[in-house]
């Protein structure tokens, strides 16, 4: 049985990050298929345009900090949203919180793998 993948496209324009994040989820998990079952990757394509024109509501462009830990003694890294969005773009925002909404586990990888941003 082969799995029959669509391909979705999202304008990101004036949606906030949460709920587009959300729905991103959603979309790579498969959620809304019926023969969906959470052991397998099922999900679809998700393509993501005019992401500079996201929204990120209240404070948290300077309030929101991301954890890093390199693995040695006092090796804990902490950098803010809005160095993150300098340095690497909101891109990385975005991959970063729909990648706080797959599942912890092998599937994880091969359910990023289908989300392109332009």
């Amino acid at each position: 049985m082969t799995i029959e993948r669509k391909t979705h496209t999202i304008n990101a324009a004036g949606k906030s990050l949460g709920r587009l994040s959300t729905q991103i989820a959603d979309l790579l998990r498969g959620k809304g298929k019926v023969e969906f079952t959470p052991n397998k990757d099922e999900g679809d394509f998700v393509m993501i345009e005019n992401i500079d024109k996201m929204l990120v509501t209240g404070n948290k462009m300077k309030q929101k900090i991301y954890h890093h830990f390199t693995g040695f003694i006092g090796g804990m890294k902490e950098t803010t949203m809005e160095k993150l969005v300098e340095k690497k773009g909101k891109q990385e925002v975005l991959k970063k919180s729909v990648a706080g909404m797959l599942p912890r586990n092998k599937l994880k990888v091969g359910m990023l793998k289908r989300l392109k941003i332009k």
